[in-house]
């Protein structure tokens, strides 16, 4: 069964990028180019695990993670942002998010922390 992920980021480089080295490693990718297209997407589906940026337009990553948590509990939630703000991380953490990553970030870090989130 091929384990499916929403990666909302508001860069749209970095979003292409990332997108394609996951499906490339085999899930299923949905993406959203903020934080209000994400929470439409989960409307109509559901997800294994979401990359949340934290810092997009309009609904942010911290408000699609509470609406994940709210809604569907069991799915895992890693955040990105490109800040380095130790108080946003423990506010993600008590959240619900199961991990944080501060851009840049290496892929072989990402792929393998969504691995060991999507084995468990």
């Amino acid at each position: 069964m091929q384990r499916t992920i929403l990666f909302a980021e508001d860069d749209d480089e970095l979003r292409e990028a990332i997108c394609d080295q996951l499906v490339e490693a085999g899930y299923g990718v949905t993406t959203a180019a903020d934080g209000q297209q994400a929470l439409d997407l989960l409307e109509g589906a559901a997800f294994d695990l979401a990359l949340l940026d934290i810092r997009m337009p309009g609904k942010d990553g911290l408000h699609v993670l509470r609406h994940i948590k709210s809604t569907t509990p069991a799915t895992r939630v890693i955040m990105l942002t490109g800040v380095d703000d130790f108080t946003v991380a423990i506010e993600s953490v008590k959240l619900g998010a199961n991990d944080y990553i501060t851009k840049p970030f290496s892929l072989e870090d990402l792929l393998a922390r969504i691995k060991k989130f999507l084995t468990r």
